[in-house]
């Protein structure tokens, strides 16, 4: 579902990424682990379409992303695309059900439909007592749960996460890790996560292990 081949990246004389091959199967749960300075985020980032490779390409559900244009790529990524990051970045002037909404209004769905699809998210999500708050009435899991349902209400081929539990309590964490699985076994849905937490990348349906800028092992 998901194909990167022959993928490098340099920022000046630093290369970031050596030559990756990777590939993600529907309904996989991929964690990217490695220390910092892997290259694991800048593989997020153009696996995501968030950013280009030097060479090599990108295949998402059977379609080359480096053939399409600005316009054509960021209709691309809002339609078939979630993202979760490790601080959410909610909208604090939105509540919640603005918030999840507003991928799907920005694909020209109808209002009245999005939010319906909100509410039906946070309801799946435990958090429909949460519909009308904004950010700063949320607690942390709270936010994380709300910035998967915003990744979730175009329903994406796929979502990338990059550290979703690395502001989160363990406790939380360990919501967040079930939620995961419980997308996966329910939905079918993939995720492809960057992580530091070795517990949810044990978990994962594959680990790739990273060091500069190459795969170590994918088992």
């Amino acid at each position: 579902m998901i194909s990167g081949k022959g993928l490098t990246k340099s920022y000046g004389d630093l290369q970031v990424l050596k030559g990756i091959e990777l590939q993600v199967n529907e309904g996989e749960i991929v964690s990217i682990v490695g220390a910092s300075g892997a290259g694991k985020t800048t593989l997020l980032q153009i696996l995501g379409t968030l950013d280009k490779p030097d060479d090599g390409n990108v295949i998402i559900n059977n379609t080359p992303i480096q053939s399409l244009n600005e316009k054509q790529l960021a209709k691309f990524r809002n339609e078939n695309i979630g993202f979760v990051f490790q601080f959410h970045q909610l909208l604090p002037e939105f509540n919640t059900i603005e918030n999840i909404a507003l991928p799907a209004l920005i694909a020209g769905k109808n209002r009245r439909e999005s939010e319906n699809r909100a509410k039906e998210l946070l309801s799946f999500l435990n958090l429909k007592d949460r519909e009308t708050h904004k950010p700063a009435e949320l607690s942390g899991g709270e936010k994380q749960r709300v910035a998967i349902a915003r990744a979730l209400i175009n329903d994406p081929a796929v979502v990338f996460a990059d550290e979703p539990t690395g502001s989160l309590d363990s406790q939380n964490q360990e919501e967040l890790h079930k939620l995961f699985f419980k997308l996966r076994d329910e939905f079918n849905q993939t995720f492809v996560i960057v992580t530091h937490d070795l517990h949810l990348a044990g978990l994962s349906d594959r680990e790739i292990k990273m060091k500069d800028g190459l795969i170590l092992s994918d088992q």
